[in-house]
This record gives structure tokens, C-alpha cells and sequence, in this order.
């Protein structure tokens, strides 16, 4: 007899998002033992809502920099660059060219270490052999010294808070460049050992599938848009920082796929993982060249007062288009500051796809969402 429970999903210290639980009401064919199939499935957003958005309203233009990238602790970086690009589009800032590139720097690393978490844990969560682990062992190792880069940057390892209006707040340490080219050329192995992971994960295939039109219907982005067909990514289609001069290059490139599967959201991140390494490449190659030297920053008052007006921006995150709204009325805080966030969106297409499926498969595809309970409440 079908039944209808909350299932409230505590998730390990090891699971990407496990800093805050995710709860999901489930209706099954069953008890809710592992072989019943899930008839429906609604989200619940619940208690890690914090107000960020009213507590905004009371913070200054620099002070909410540091409250951006609370949300979503995967793309941290991601948050706090797009609300000060969205301030400086509406001050009329250019930012200086050394701190474009180490804002960019950044951004790919960031998203090397999220997607390298997603793709390790996952992997750990369906070991079915030793040598699966030790793949996973090799993502928690690479993605340590990547997140001591980081740390080594900014002086945070989770949370930055680097980005300032008009640039960064400090400079790079001596040899980090040269840290971050070492590191990410060594780092090629585990990208073709992670595809080939992916590729032969059978098991994934068919998983919680979300069809392009869902996607679109459910405002569906970032990876999880991409593995159904949806070529959207920011970084292409309205770019920022250095982006277009990667384009340009050729270091950045696209990674689609079309079934819309589990399988197929791993192989879209396990196709990112190089490319976005090999950005960070590029963009320490030239913070040590054409860049090595400049202004890291803009010189602004002491009291940043954004021109009356609205204004919205928006990021390629890790986890998918992170958004700000940002209402002003001449003051030195804003009026109101509207976050969009991916998890809420992927969330709602993750209703759709799990139903017909087995309860068992429930952790791997809610893995494969890359939901953050902070940026599924914010």
C-alpha cells in the first residue's frame, strides 16, 4: 500500500553538502523499504535560512562581500565575485587587468576542487572495489593541495572573502603561480582516470534522468543543465573576468551531454575537471608573465555608494547560475539585494526525476543534483 513520509536525510561528514541535512517528502509504492518505487517527491526547504537577504539591507557595500558567499560553501568564490561585479557594472568600475586574472584564477579553482568533491565522494558512495576507493582517496588528495592553494591565496579554505568593489584585497603570495602550474600539470592522470571511471559507471545510467525540456521548465543550470542538452554556460554565453580571453585562446571549451542521466551529470563534471584546470593553468601563466606586476585593485571612498537604481548579475558557479538583484537608493548599504540560487532551481527538477525510481537509487541521484542544503535555503 503506497505510503506517503518525510525522509529526512542526514548526510556523512564525507557528502559534499553534509553541513546541513536535506529533507524530501517521499510517497512509495511501499513501506519505504529500498525496492519500492517513488511515486512523489517534493523538497522541503528547510531550517539552514539564515535571512541573508534582509541582513544585507544593514551592511555596507564592502561588509556584504563578506556575508555573499555563505550559501553555497562549494562555490563560494563563485557568490562573492558575482555581486561585486553586479556593483561595479552599476558604479562604472574597470577593474585593473592583474586582478582580473586572479579573480579568474580563482573562480577555476574553485571549481576544480567542487567538482573534484562531487566526483570523489560519488565514487566512494558505489565503491565496489578497492581500486575504487583508492580513486576516491586520489580526489581527496588532489583536491587538499588544490584547497592549499586556496587557503594560501586568501587565508580561508571554505569561505575567501577576497573579492572587494574594484578588485581583490591582497596579492598573490611569491610562488604561487608557479605552485598552481606544477600542481595542475600533475593532475592530468587523475582527469583521464576519472573519465574512465565515469564512462564504465553503468550502474548510473538511467538515474533520475531530466529531459531537456525539464530542464528549461524547471530553470535548471550549470552542469546539471548541460548533462541534458542544454549547452547554457555563462562564461561563454555573457562572459566575464578573463573569459573571453580564454575563448579566444582555445583553453576554454564546453562540455554538453544529452541523456540527462546520473551518468551523464558526472560525465559533464568529470569533463570540466580538466578544462577548468586547465584555466587556472593559463591564468597563473600570466599572472607570472604579461600580469606579474599592476594594481590589484581600484582606489574607492571610504563609504562606497552605489548610483540610485536596480541592477542584476550573474556567475557560471560550480554548481550552476548564481544570481544578484540588487535594488539601490543612493545610500552606502543596499535597499534590497535578491539572491538566485542553483540548488533551488535543480531541486525542483530532482522532484520530477526521481519518481519511478527505486528508493535505493535516492542517495546517488540526489548526489548527482549537487544540492547544497545553504544555497537550497539561503
Amino acid at each position: 500500500m503506497p505510503t506517503e513520509q518525510t525522509w529526512m536525510l542526514t548526510l556523512g561528514p564525507s557528502h559534499p553538502a553534509g553541513h546541513g541535512p536535506i529533507a524530501l517528502n517521499l510517497r512509495t509504492s511501499g513501506d519505504g523499504a529500498s525496492d519500492d518505487t517513488i511515486e512523489w517527491c517534493e523538497p522541503l526547504i528547510h531550517p539552514l535560512h539564515r535571512g541573508a537577504e534582509k541582513l544585507f539591507e544593514s551592511r555596507d557595500y564592502r561588509q556584504i562581500l563578506a556575508l555573499a558567499d555563505r550559501h553555497d560553501w562549494l562555490s563560494a568564490f563563485g557568490s562573492e565575485l558575482g555581486l561585486a561585479l553586479t556593483l561595479e557594472t552599476m558604479l562604472g568600475i574597470q577593474v585593473p587587468p592583474r586582478a582580473t586574472w586572479i579573480r579568474t584564477a580563482m573562480a577555476e579553482l574553485n571549481r576544480a576542487i567542487h567538482h573534484l568533491r562531487w566526483l570523489g565522494e560519488t565514487i566512494g558512495e558505489l565503491a565496489a572495489t578497492s581500486s575504487d576507493s583508492g580513486l576516491r582517496d586520489k580526489c581527496r588528495n588532489a583536491r587538499e593541495q588544490l584547497t592549499d592553494l586556496h587557503e594560501a591565496n586568501s587565508g580561508g579554505r571554505v569561505h575567501p572573502m577576497l573579492v572587494q568593489p574594484g578588485g581583490v584585497r591582497v596579492d598573490l603570495p611569491p610562488r604561487w603561480s608557479a605552485a598552481v602550474i606544477d600542481l595542475t600539470t600533475s593532475l592530468t592522470p587523475l582527469c583521464d582516470e576519472l573519465m574512465a571511471w565515469v564512462d564504465s559507471a553503468d550502474q548510473l545510467a538511467g538515474v533520475a534522468p531530466v529531459s531537456g525540456a525539464d530542464a528549461i521548465a524547471y530553470g535548471v543550470s550549470g552542469p546539471v543543465a548541460r548533462a541534458s542538452g542544454l549547452p547554457l554556460d555563462l562564461r561563454f554565453d555573457d562572459p566575464y573576468v578573463a573569459y573571453p580571453e580564454l575563448i579566444d585562446v582555445g583553453v576554454l571549451s564546453r562540455c554538453v551531454s544529452y541523456a540527462g542521466d546520473a551518468k551523464a551529470r558526472l560525465q559533464v563534471l568529470a569533463a570540466e575537471l580538466p578544462v577548468s584546470l586547465e584555466c587556472l593553468r593559463f591564468s597563473a601563466e600570466q599572472l607570472a608573465g604579461p600580469h606579474a606586476q599592476g594594481a590589484i585593485s581600484v582606489r574607492l571612498p571610504r563609504s562606497v555608494r552605489v548610483p540610485e537604481g536596480d541592477g542584476y548579475g550573474w556567475t557560471e558557479n560550480p554548481t550552476g547560475i548564481n544570481g544578484w538583484y540588487l535594488i539601490s537608493k543612493g545610500g552606502p548599504m543596499p535597499y534590497r539585494l535578491k539572491l538566485r540560487t542553483a540548488s533551488f532551481a535543480n531541486a525542483a527538477a530532482l522532484s520530477e526525476a526521481v519518481v519511478g525510481r527505486r528508493v535505493a537509487d535516492l542517495p546517488v541521484a540526489l548526489m548527482s543534483f549537487l544540492l547544497v542544503a545553504g544555497d537550497l535555503a539561503k
